[in-house]
C-alpha cells in the first residue's frame, strides 16, 4: 500500500479548505489538500461569493468599523443559546484576522465591501443596516491556466459574457425602475461583446472566490489532489486521528498528518436517505449544494467517535423547480410590492421578504402542522409580470434569442410545465392551484387592503431594511403595493437549499468533539462538515461562507501553534518546516 507523510492533510477545497491549507502552508508545514470530485472549488464556487466578516478590513477601508461587542451581541440573539460563547466570540476576532492573512498572503485577494446590503435582522440589537457582506472583485477565468478546467462551474451556466457582480445585481432588478438598472443591461450587453470578440472569460461572485484561492495555492505551490475521496481516518492506540485513507488511481493510499487533519469536506447534501432520516419533511433531492457533497466527512468523524448535531437543518432557501430538475432561487422576488405567498388553506402564512432561513423554516412547520405548505404559491399579477424580475424573465421588449426570458406575454413553457397557473379572477386561480376559492379572494383582499394603507399589519413586510434591498425604491413602502386587474399567476415554490448545516461538533479550535465534551486529537471539521456557528440562523449574505473561511483559518493557526509547541519539546527533533 502506497503510504505519504505530510504535516497537515485537508480534506476538501472549498473556501474553508483552502483557507486552511493556505494558513499551515504560511507557518512552513508541508500540507496537502484531497479532493473528492474532479473539479475544486466545493460549493463555494456555486455560491454567491459573499463572506460575512464584521470588522473586516475592506470595510475598515471604508471608514466602517463595527464594535466586536455590538457583533457578538447581535450573534448571541440569532443563535439563541445554541452556540457557546466561546465559538461566537472566536468568529467575532478571528473572521477580521482571517481576511488580513488573506489579504497580506497574495495580492490575488481583492476584497470589497457591499454597504447597504443589511444584516438579516438589522433591528436587533447589534444588527448593522449597512451590513457586513465582504466580495471579491470579478476575474478573469484565464488566468487559472490549465486550472480553469477544474474549476466546478455553476449549477446554471449562464451565456457568455454574463455575469453580475455582487453590486449589479440590485440594480439589475430595477431595471425598469431607475436608469442606473437600465446601465446595468447596458453593461451586460457590452460584456457580451467583449466576451465574443477579446474572449473574455470573467467570472464573479462564488466563482471568483474559488478561483483566488486557488490562484493563490498555485503561487504558495500547495499541491491538490483532485478525484481523490477520503475513505476513513486513521487513529492511533489514544484515538488520536494521524492520517486518513484515499481512493486514487484505483489504488488505496495512507496519507499520515504529522499535525493534524481538517476536515473541510461540506455536508451531506445529495444523500437523500440520510436527509430523510434527520429532515423527514423532505421528500426530492432540491439542494443546490456541491453534487458530490454525501457527507463523507462527517460520517468518517462519527467512526471514530465524533459527536454530531443540528442534522436536521440546512442552509434552506426557497426556490422553483422546473420539470428538468433545474433549481431557481426565489430572492428578489419576495420582496416585490404587488405579490404575496399563501399556503394551501389559500392564507399567508409570514413576511414573504422574511429571510430565506425564516421563510423555510415556517414552511417546515406550517407542513408540520398538518397544512400544505410544501410546495406554496406566490401570487401577483400582470402589471407586477411588466414591472419587475420575475423568474429571471427581464420586463424588456421582446428580444429575440435573448439568453433570458423577454417581452409581455408570460412565457408558454412556464405555463405548460405547471410551475406557473394563471387566470383571469382570483377564484379560477384558486381552482388552478388546489385551493379554498373564497380563501385566496379573502387574502388577496385583505393584502390589498394593507398595501393601499401602506403598512402590513399582518406580518410587517417592508418594516425591516433587509425587506427594503430588493424592493421598488419609488414606493412609499418598497415592499406593498396592491395586486391590479388579471391576469394573475402563481408561482410554485419548493423547499430547497444551500446545502446541509448540521455536522460535527467543535470547540472554538475547530477541534472536533466527542459526546462528553472530549477533543478527538488531530482532528478539526471546519464549513459544512462542523456544526454551525449560527445556529439555526443566518447573520447575513456570507454567512457560510464567512465561517467556513474563518474557522479553516482557525484550525490551520491551532493546529500550528500546537506543533511549535511539540517542536519547543522537543529540539533534537529535526524540523518538518517548508523552508
Amino acid at each position: 500500500m502506497n503510504e505519504q507523510v505530510v504535516d497537515v492533510l485537508v480534506i476538501g477545497s472549498g473556501g474553508g479548505g483552502m483557507t486552511a491549507a493556505l494558513t499551515a502552508d504560511a507557518h512552513g508545514l508541508d500540507t496537502l489538500v484531497v479532493e473528492k470530485a474532479h473539479y475544486f472549488g466545493g460549493s463555494t464556487a456555486l455560491s454567491g461569493g459573499g463572506i460575512w466578516v464584521p470588522g473586516a478590513p475592506a470595510q475598515r477601508r471604508e471608514g466602517y468599523a463595527p464594535d466586536p461587542d455590538d457583533v457578538l451581541t447581535y450573534l448571541r440573539a440569532i443563535t439563541d443559546g445554541l452556540v457557546s460563547e466561546e465559538r461566537l466570540r472566536q468568529y467575532v476576532d478571528s473572521a477580521p484576522r482571517m481576511m488580513e492573512f488573506l489579504e497580506q498572503a497574495s495580492p490575488w485577494f481583492e476584497f470589497v465591501w457591499k454597504p447597504g446590503y443589511a444584516d438579516y435582522y438589522p433591528e436587533l440589537p447589534g444588527g448593522s443596516a449597512l451590513g457586513s457582506t465582504i466580495n471579491v472583485l470579478a476575474i478573469d477565468l484565464r488566468k487559472l491556466g490549465d486550472e480553469e478546467q477544474n474549476l466546478l462551474a455553476p449549477l446554471a451556466l449562464a451565456p457568455r459574457g454574463i455575469w453580475l457582480g455582487p453590486k449589479d445585481l440590485r440594480l439589475f432588478y430595477q431595471v425598469r425602475q431607475s436608469w442606473r438598472g437600465k446601465a446595468v443591461l447596458v453593461k451586460l450587453l457590452w460584456r457580451m461583446f467583449r466576451a465574443r470578440v477579446f474572449g473574455d472569460r470573467m467570472a464573479a461572485i462564488g466563482q471568483s472566490l474559488a478561483a483566488r484561492l486557488r490562484l493563490a495555492m498555485v503561487e504558495r505551490d500547495i499541491p491538490l489532489l483532485l478525484d481523490t475521496p477520503m475513505t476513513e481516518l486513521i487513529t492511533d492506540d489514544s484515538g488520536a486521528v494521524i492520517g486518513a485513507m484515499v481512493a486514487r488511481d484505483g489504488r488505496t493510499q495512507r496519507i499520515m498528518a504529522r499535525c493534524g487533519v481538517i476536515l473541510a469536506s461540506g455536508g451531506f447534501d445529495h444523500d437523500l436517505a440520510w436527509r430523510k432520516q434527520h429532515q423527514p419533511v423532505l421528500e426530492h433531492d432540491w439542494s443546490f449544494g456541491n453534487p458530490l457533497a454525501t457527507g463523507d466527512g462527517i460520517r468518517a468523524g462519527m467512526r471514530v467517535g465524533a459527536a454530531a448535531e443540528l442534522l436536521d437543518e440546512a442552509w434552506w432557501f426557497p426556490a422553483l423547480c422546473w420539470p428538468d430538475g433545474r433549481l431557481q432561487f426565489m430572492l428578489n422576488e419576495r420582496m416585490m410590492p404587488s405579490q404575496f405567498i399563501v399556503n394551501g388553506d389559500g392564507e399567508r402564512f409570514i413576511n414573504e421578504a422574511a429571510p430565506y432561513m425564516d421563510f423555510a423554516h415556517a414552511m417546515i412547520a406550517g407542513q408540520n402542522s398538518g397544512v400544505t405548505h410544501i410546495p406554496c404559491w406566490l401570487i401577483t399579477d400582470q402589471r407586477s409580470f411588466h414591472r419587475y424580475v420575475v423568474a429571471g424573465h427581464l420586463p424588456i421588449p421582446k428580444i429575440p434569442g435573448a439568453p433570458v426570458p423577454t417581452g409581455r406575454r408570460m412565457p408558454q413553457a412556464w405555463l405548460d410545465s405547471g410551475v406557473v397557473k394563471t387566470a383571469s379572477t382570483f377564484e379560477e386561480l384558486a381552482g388552478e392551484i388546489g385551493i379554498p376559492p373564497e380563501r385566496l379572494r379573502s387574502t388577496a383582499n385583505r393584502f390589498n387592503e394593507l398595501a393601499r394603507s401602506g403598512h402590513d399589519d399582518d406580518f410587517n413586510r417592508g418594516d425591516s431594511a433587509y425587506d427594503n434591498y430588493y424592493g421598488d425604491p419609488t414606493l412609499p413602502n418598497p415592499n406593498l403595493h396592491p395586486l391590479g386587474g388579471p391576469p394573475y399567476y402563481a408561482f410554485r415554490i419548493i423547499l430547497g437549499d444551500l446545502g446541509t448545516s448540521g455536522g460535527l461538533c467543535t470547540d472554538e479550535h475547530a477541534r472536533v468533539l466527542r459526546a462528553d465534551g472530549s477533543v478527538i486529537g488531530g482532528l478539526y471539521a471546519v464549513g459544512n462538515a462542523a456544526a454551525p456557528v449560527m445556529g439555526r440562523s443566518y447573520a447575513g449574505a456570507g454567512a457560510t461562507i464567512g465561517p467556513a473561511m474563518t474557522f479553516g483559518y482557525v484550525a490551520a493557526q491551532h493546529l500550528c501553534t500546537r506543533e511549535q509547541s511539540a517542536e519547543s519539546q522537543t529540539p533534537q527533533q529535526p524540523s518538518r518546516r517548508k523552508p
